[in-house]
């Protein structure tokens, strides 16, 4: 279940690839699949963990020339030489962090002349719907701390010094399951509505026939309207200058 559409950000082979906050590692492991040297990055020791032992495994699959690798580490101060990187991804991350602009100068900073980007976070309809039914959404450990409006978030990524090329939308049917979710309790995941909810949901990841193809028809009729997740594409400057 991607958020990010590669062919917008223009995934090619022999690409690098820095996937911060990979969490799980599904957009490391698509970009491998499409023969991309990756870089999955978090501050979660044990996702990283878990993520490098999947991405060797999927190694000998991947076309020739794709590599994955692991790093642990703060998103505000990473470890990599300027222009490392031809494509990045953050999805689902920014709305985690206080020092959301630092993070956008660090990416920009990493990003190639030329490259490009995909920055991903909750869109603010459907998010704002999560805030006012639970509390406890928002207000857990790690949580999110904000909202975005597109064009702030916009904003923040030319105030990186990159050039905003597009916006989409993804994950239509997600919405409904997480206002579900914050109604019922954001821990109930007993709730009997929850439980059926989230199975249609797997199902849908597993591309069940039948289930599947009604599923991707719903998401496509509606994340124009209630996709959970808002995509901002951008890209360096081919000069190199960032502003």
């Amino acid at each position: 279940m991607l958020t990010v559409d590669y062919r917008r950000l223009g995934v090619t082979p022999g690409d690098r690839l820095l996937d911060l906050g990979c969490g799980a590692g599904r957009h490391a492991y698509a970009a491998m699949r499409l023969g991309a040297r990756v870089v999955a990055y978090d501050l979660d020791t044990s996702e990283i963990k878990d993520t490098a032992v999947l991405m060797a495994s999927l190694a000998p699959d991947c076309p020739a020339g794709a590599s994955g690798s692991a790093v642990n580490g703060d998103a505000r101060y990473l470890p990599f030489p300027d222009s490392s990187f031809d494509r990045v991804i953050a999805a689902e991350v920014l709305e985690h962090i206080p020092a959301d602009s630092t993070v956008l100068a660090e990416l920009a900073r990493v990003l190639r002349p030329g490259g490009t980007i995909a920055v991903s976070v909750p869109r603010f309809g459907p998010e704002l719907a999560n805030w006012a039914l639970s509390d406890e959404y928002h207000s857990i450990p790690g949580g999110h701390i904000r909202i975005y409006r597109g064009s702030v978030l916009e904003g923040r990524v030319r105030d990186a010094g990159l050039t905003v090329t597009g916006r989409g939308y993804a994950h239509g049917i997600h919405s409904p399951y997480w206002w579900l979710r914050c109604a019922v309790g954001v821990k109930n995941d007993t709730h009997p509505l929850v439980r059926a909810y989230h199975q249609v949901l797997v199902w849908d990841i597993e591309r069940r026939p039948v289930v599947s193809e009604v599923t991707r028809l719903a998401d496509a009729a509606t994340t124009p309207f209630i996709g959970k997740s808002m995509v901002v594409y951008a890209a360096a400057s081919p000069g190199g200058d960032r502003g």
